[in-house]
């Protein structure tokens, strides 16, 4: 109760001043980056993340996982976009984390945004020995250190930029609420393949540069990182993080390229859930191949977008939403159960809007805020300081599925997550 009351405080002091400070233009000024990545592919065999079924320890490394750090500054405003290989802060991490990078930077929690691409091919971080592989616990440990390393040499790193944005578009995600009919004629909802199903297919590139040299270029993507399985025991960024090392070669040394999930909680990659990386000769690995796509995209955004705007304003806000909840594995929330709370975090970088969601958001909710944000364009990410689980859109409910079933939201939740985060971006844009 405690926590609902200090949510609910928290939600009304953010939207007052937010409301207070909307009459006063945010005024723009110079932009100074720093980027800074680290390297975090476990050293050891761990447990990993995404499947409950998967009890053993991982087995190899496909590919290396990172963490990349975004630091922007424009007068007094600061920002931190943390891109991290990693399924998410699961098990208190997210707090803790957070906690310790913005004590030791005299950061506000608002102008964080600790973000995780969802990798089901990487360690469970956890903190708690009695939780989580004793190598899980020392890798996590490991981790927090290495993040907040990371985050001093970016703001260290602050120089003159220029930013500049492109849209493209990419069809390796696909809706997974597959509807199946037994013999009787009985249907329900399963995760598989359903292409007709929606689907937001932007890919969002932010190019910022330095002298006249690209440093980074961030994207944002509605997928899942879930082309490898239950069966995979290979450690890798699957088809989110071999995007971003795919860029990073294009480009060569000296370019960071951060990726963000989108709101892909119904979303998996067209090839999903595969027991390993297929290595028959003249065969593409399906992760390797549609990271790859979704990198070549990337390339041609990015290629096109001539970085210009060195004169922006930077605001953030956050909020702690206390939401209609219910049990897991029930559709109608009892008249006397929790509420379920939501950590939204919105920023401004000139005239892109960022809206950070800590749970695993369903694709219709991301389109819906981007359609109603006032901002040219609206970045969505998800699994952003925090995991609440599954939010579904009302209309699913009836239909049922995985999402719904193991979500701990009630129908209507995401219908006021819209409305505040709409309502977050209009005021850092008066």
């Amino acid at each position: 109760m405690k926590q609902t009351t200090r949510c609910a405080t928290m939600v009304s002091v953010l939207l007052m001043a937010i409301v207070a400070g909307a009459s006063t233009p945010l005024r723009a000024a110079a932009l100074r980056v720093g980027t800074a990545m680290v390297d975090i592919t476990p050293a050891e065999p761990v447990r990993m993340s995404g499947y409950a079924s998967r009890k053993d320890l991982s087995q190899g490394i496909h590919d290396p996982l990172s963490a990349r750090v975004i630091a922007l500054e424009a007068g007094d405003e600061r920002l931190v976009l943390v891109s991290t290989d990693v399924l998410g802060f699961y098990d208190g991490t997210a707090d803790d984390f957070r906690r310790a990078i913005c004590e030791k930077y005299n950061l506000r929690g608002e102008q964080l945004f600790l973000c995780a691409t969802h990798t089901h091919s990487a360690p469970t971080p956890s903190l708690d020995p009695d939780k989580g592989h004793e190598n899980n616990v020392r890798y996590t440990r490991q981790l927090r250190e290495k993040l907040i390393d990371a985050i001093g040499k970016a703001l260290e790193d602050l120089a003159p930029a220029k930013m500049g944005v492109g849209v493209g578009h990419c069809p390796i995600g696909s809706n997974r609420r597959q509807r199946v009919s037994d013999s009787q004629g009985d249907s329900q909802i399963r995760l598989g393949r359903n292409p007709y199903g929606p689907t937001d297919k932007q890919v969002i590139v932010l190019k910022i540069a330095a002298a006249d040299k690209p440093r980074a270029i961030l994207f944002n993507y509605a997928t899942h990182a879930t082309c490898l399985g239950p069966g995979n025991y290979t450690i890798s960024g699957d088809v989110i993080g071999l995007a971003e090392q795919f860029v990073e070669k294009i480009y060569g040394a000296g370019l960071m390229a951060p990726a963000f999930a989108g709101a892909s909680g119904d979303i998996d990659p067209w090839f999903r859930v595969l027991p390993k990386f297929d290595e028959r000769e003249g065969w593409i690995p399906e992760p390797v191949l549609l990271g790859t796509f979704l990198g070549e995209e990337v390339v041609h955004v990015a290629e096109r977008v001539n970085p210009s705007a060195d004169d922006v304003a930077i605001a953030s806000a956050f909020a702690c939403l206390e939401l209609p909840g219910k049990a897991a594995g029930t559709v109608e929330a009892a008249q006397d159960h929790p509420p379920t709370p939501l950590n939204l975090t919105v920023a401004r970088i000139g005239d892109v809007g960022v809206v950070g969601l800590g749970g695993e958001v369903l694709t219709e909710i991301g389109m819906a805020i981007k359609e109603a944000s006032p901002f040219a364009h609206t970045l969505i990410i998800t699994h952003c300081n925090g995991t609440a689980g599954y939010l579904p859109p009302k209309n699913l409910y009836p239909e049922g599925g995985y999402e719904i079933q193991t979500s701990r939201f009630a129908p209507g939740a995401a219908e006021i997550v819209i409305k505040r985060a709409v309502e977050m971006l209009h005021a850092l844009k008066p």
